[in-house]
């Protein structure tokens, strides 16, 4: 699946401006923080659904049963 790797490659993208934000000395904390929040929002967002298509691609759903995904979740 090719969006698995866009998935990941967003990740890595999120990490690093994450990790620039944090070794900026000249940002304070409170704008660090400002910063990095829709960073980290955006990271658990697509960490979820990289886990999700993951899942889907290891057990691709049945005709009749579907995804199954309720069952797999645990939030």
């Amino acid at each position: 699946m090719k969006a698995i790797t866009h998935i990941e490659n967003a990740l890595r993208e999120i990490d690093e401006e994450v990790q620039s934000i944090v070794m900026n000395p000249k940002l304070s904390l409170n704008d660090k923080d400002d910063l990095m929040l829709p960073l980290v929002q955006q990271k658990r967002v697509l960490r979820q659904t990289l886990e999700d298509l993951t899942y889907l691609k290891e057990h691709p759903p049945t005709k009749k049963g579907g995804c199954g995904m309720a069952r797999y979740r645990e939030d």
